[in-house]
């Protein structure tokens, strides 16, 4: 049995290894091909297309996604099926990604005639800036690592991670470049909890209309706890005689008015209601209702037109329910 202290310390040993690996990668970046790579791709009509095989092919799959998922249109070729038919994806204004740590994939190097033919421009990354790859294609950004974080030198571990970084390095690097913004990222990504965060807004999460508990500000807490309840949102809202909004009554402050014995139903909602209560409009992100929320350590908001009125209402549970937290 291998001892605890021993399975860590081999842990940290990696950690070690491919931090060092990451430092080492600061000087391929400040290169001149880096940039120029970059300028490539944002003069590009087309798309990047990624190939990679074995370790670099998992690790182009995902630079392809975070390119596309980024602003910049991107797809991965499996180069061994590249040229049974997929090599057919390419076309004259495209940009080709080719990954390989040692620069000599044959798979890759068999497609270079058709490319070359294409006219279409190849960046490679390797580790090797002298290998087959690195001479035939138009740009090189090199990855190559100090040593594989592997004890038998032969796992791809810090050099994957190295192209990794460099993947995401030029996917950020072109985002800022075409001030890709938030409303960008949310078109690109509809679904799941990060097109949720981006796209819900208050208006699609409230409760409104007969949903919305509201009561008038001369009625009694007695009457006014009968709105609380047949809403279920463990809060009303309570307007003036003009119906704008006066303030706001919870689960919370019905607790503190039975703690201190007042009389429910010959005390007005108006003299135990939270007044100048916080507020929010319907047009904010239901990701920024929440926000709010958390920082002020309340469970609901109330949602107010432009004259005060209140139009809506949203709990906590809301945001659970509309997949928001």
């Amino acid at each position: 049995m291998v001892e605890q202290t021993q399975l860590r310390q081999w842990g940290r040993n990696v950690i070690d290894i491919e931090r060092d690996a990451l430092d080492n990668l600061y000087q391929y970046v400040d290169s001149k091909e880096f940039a120029d790579a970059c300028q490539l791709i944002l003069a590009c009509k087309g798309k990047v297309i990624v190939m990679g095989m074995g370790k670099s092919g998992h690790i182009g799959n995902k630079i392809s996604a975070t390119l596309a998922s980024t602003g910049t249109p991107a797809f991965f070729v499996h180069p061994g099926e590249a040229s049974h038919g997929d090599l057919g994806v390419l076309s004259e204004n495209d940009i080709v990604l080719a990954i390989s740590n040692s620069g000599e994939s044959s798979e890759i190097l068999t497609l270079m005639p058709v490319i070359k033919r294409m006219g279409l421009p190849v960046i490679a990354v390797t580790g090797k800036p002298n290998s087959t790859m690195a001479k035939v294609s138009q740009l090189h950004l090199c990855i190559q690592v100090p040593e594989e974080a592997c004890p038998l030198g032969l796992a791809p571990t810090s050099s994957t991670t190295a192209t990794l970084v460099m993947g995401d390095a030029l996917a950020v690097a072109l985002l800022q470049a075409k001030g890709f913004t938030k409303d960008d990222f949310a078109l690109s990504h509809p679904g799941g909890s990060l097109g949720r965060k981006l796209l819900l807004k208050v208006s699609d999460v409230m409760h409104k209309g007969n949903g919305l508990p509201i009561v008038d500000h001369d009625i009694c807490i007695t009457d006014a706890l009968y709105e609380i309840s047949k809403k279920g949102l463990g809060m009303t809202a309570i307007v003036d005689e003009h119906h704008r909004l006066a303030g706001i009554f919870t689960d919370g402050d019905l607790r503190r008015v039975i703690d201190a014995q007042i009389n429910l139903r010959a005390t007005k909602i108006a003299e135990v209601m939270t007044p100048n209560c916080i507020t929010i409009t319907e047009n904010i992100l239901a990701a920024e209702a929440l926000k709010i929320m958390e920082e002020k350590n309340i469970n609901g908001l109330i949602v107010v037109d432009a004259a005060h009125q209140p139009i809506g209402a949203l709990n906590m549970l809301d945001m659970v329910k509309a997949g928001v937290i």
